[in-house]
């Protein structure tokens, strides 16, 4: 069964064409970041006009590089929530149109559900559930059990920032480059992250042994840097800080996945989302050998459309559909928590 998946939740204007739910015999994405660069993080008015008008380029090459024609495709799937509600709804257009005049199946998807099946992809030997999934986005941060391709429980979420939004929001503030994510990455590589020591995050209210915060680090570390500097000596380097907001922001998140390890007694973690591509994240987990940590190949972390196409095939195998009157959302519920 072949399905072409369509992605547009953001500013990636992404198509796919995914054979059975694992075999990916297409993969096209058109980035939009030189069009966001000049004001450091995505526009979104931008981002829609430029889906629109990419749209249909980008599926007629899916479809080709896939060496498939629009009578091939068995169903259509897109991105419907979470994510920018105007990009979303140019993805949802086409695929409405798509669907209706080949008279196939239509499938509505979570773009955070797709993200942790992205990592079943080109996969002879899937994690087998339970298992923990870490979803980690520039809009979203959550620690959760999947039971099934869409059956989670969130355990955790950020009560504020997303850890790929506070990476993005320090790149902004001192310049380092966009997207702040890959940017930061690539300095901390030449940094010592050992030259600050910022704070983590207290959540001693409630119940948060899960949850992350962001946004206490993000004003340390534009705001308050000088009183967090070990090194004294010398200017102070960018690719330092870099390498010490990347540590403090990674460790926040693991401080948290290893309290939901530990009292879940689950040792498979699937991650997924833009920052699973990030190294030091990647690294932190090899380190701990108790740990099966399962990371999507970097061309299916970000956002793409063959992990829309993928999971939509359990859908359908299911016998679900989406109705053509399915819209977009912008917001899930439960995907982000208050404090405290």
């Amino acid at each position: 069964m072949k399905i072409l998946g369509i992605e547009t939740s953001c500013d990636e204007c992404a198509a796919a064409v995914v054979e059975d739910g694992r075999q990916v015999l297409s993969n096209v994405v058109a980035t939009q970041v030189p069009f966001h660069a000049p004001y450091n993080g995505v526009v979104p008015e931008i981002a829609s006009r430029k889906h629109t008008e990419w749209i249909y380029d980008v599926v007629k090459e899916a479809l080709h590089k896939a060496g498939v024609a629009p009578k091939d495709i068995d169903a259509v799937a897109v991105t419907n929530r979470p994510g920018l509600l105007g990009s979303l709804l140019v993805g949802v257009s086409f695929a409405k149109a798509f669907a209706w005049a080949r008279n196939i199946p239509l499938i509505a998807i979570d773009h955070m559900m797709a993200h942790l099946y992205a990592s079943r992809l080109n996969n002879d030997t899937p994690p087998a559930y339970p298992f923990l999934g870490l979803l980690v986005s520039g809009g979203h941060t959550i620690i959760c059990r999947a039971n099934n391709f869409d059956d989670i429980t969130v355990l955790g979420t950020t009560i504020d920032d997303a850890i790929g939004e506070a990476f993005d929001k320090v790149a902004k503030h001192y310049d380092f480059g966009y997207p702040g994510g890959a940017v930061i990455d690539r300095m901390a590589q030449n940094g010592d992250s050992e030259a600050f020591r910022f704070p983590l995050p207290s959540l001693h209210k409630g119940s948060h042994r899960y949850d992350v915060s962001y946004s206490g680090l993000k004003n340390a570390v534009i705001n308050q840097s000088e009183q967090f500097r070990i090194k004294k000596d010398g200017a102070i380097k960018p690719d330092d800080i870099a390498a010490s907001f990347q540590k403090t922001a990674i460790e926040t998140l693991l401080r948290a996945l290893f309290n939901a390890v530990e009292d879940s007694n689950l040792t498979t973690i699937v991650a997924g989302g833009g920052v699973a591509a990030n190294s030091y994240l990647r690294a932190s987990l090899a380190e701990r050998q108790v740990l099966h940590c399962i990371f999507p190949p970097p061309e299916f972390c970000g956002d793409n459309g063959a992990m829309i196409a993928g999971i939509a095939y359990q859908y359908l195998i299911r016998g679900d559909r989406s109705p053509l009157s399915i819209t977009a959302s912008a917001r899930v519920d439960g995907f982000k928590k208050k404090y405290p």
